[in-house]
């Protein structure tokens, strides 16, 4: 019946309206350091079927084929690509590029995490008043390290393992300050988004590895530079346009059962 050509065309409507969201969410953070985008998958709903492949009519005859009418679509998830992005070169002493696999740790509120850490990869940083990193957000989360360096230094050093030193005023050789830690998952993509570029784990993503930079498959950490937004402005644009014209398909479709519908009411006036 025409009415379920209308309930299959809302089903297409209603996953192009969500992947529009997505698409916007993309190119809406196409200038947030260390920012990954989000892809989403589709999956085809039950089906009816009228007429099972392969069973034999009247003659003894098989029939090689079927009957059956789908339902429509569903947005399956949304999946991180956790693909690098461009370096963006900064200059700053504070700013840090993850060149490989791995995330900074950061302090979270436990409403989004019960052990209060959280994941990103952007690296631009800046110290808070007891010489402690701090990502440069609006709320300064808290970078997970033992590293403490001291405000009126004369200079700092973040090395590829992860080592910080820093110059005290007057003094001629560096002092070490700690070391930076990275994190990284067996399936990053598993990650949940919590907002300000931060990540927390979940089931999907696994425990963390944590450890040095450049030790097991981890990335090294590059000093001066950020990571850019990993969303392809080109990519991200022929999707739209394929996304509104599947929505204009759709929105089509309703339109004929419609008008096919308005027939059939008619057909009573003869």
């Amino acid at each position: 019946m025409t009415y379920i050509a209308l309930n299959t065309a809302a089903t297409g409507l209603d996953s192009m309206s969500t992947k529009l969201d997505v698409i916007a969410n993309n190119l809406a953070n196409i200038n947030t350091p260390g920012f990954k985008s989000n892809t989403t998958s589709f999956e085809d709903l039950m089906y009816i079927e009228r007429q099972q492949p392969g069973l034999e009519d009247g003659n003894g005859y098989r029939k090689p084929l079927g009957l059956n009418i789908g339902l429509g679509t569903n947005i399956s998830g949304t999946q991180l690509d956790f693909s690098q992005g461009s370096q963006d070169q900064t200059n700053q002493p504070l700013d840090v590029l993850i060149d490989g696999t791995g995330l900074f740790r950061v302090e979270v509120p436990q409403e989004f995490s019960e052990n209060g850490i959280g994941y990103t990869r952007n690296g631009h940083f800046q110290l808070n008043e007891d010489g402690q990193l701090v990502l440069a957000n609006s709320t300064g989360n808290l970078l997970i390290s033992n590293v403490t360096i001291d405000p009126q230094n004369q200079g700092v050093q973040i090395r590829q393992d992860g080592e910080v030193f820093y110059q005290e005023p007057g003094a001629i050789e560096m002092t070490k300050a700690g070391r930076i830690e990275i994190a990284s998952f067996v399936n990053p993509g598993g990650l949940k988004s919590v907002g300000q570029n931060i990540y927390v784990e979940t089931v999907a993503s696994g425990e963390p590895l944590v450890g040095s930079p450049g030790e097991d498959d981890r990335g090294t950490l590059l000093q001066g530079s950020l990571e850019a937004s990993n969303v392809q402005p080109v990519v991200q644009l022929v999707d739209l346009i394929k996304t509104q014209r599947a929505f204009e398909m759709n929105s089509q479709v309703i339109q004929a059962a419609n008008e096919a519908l308005q027939q059939i009411n008619n057909l009573r006036r003869f």
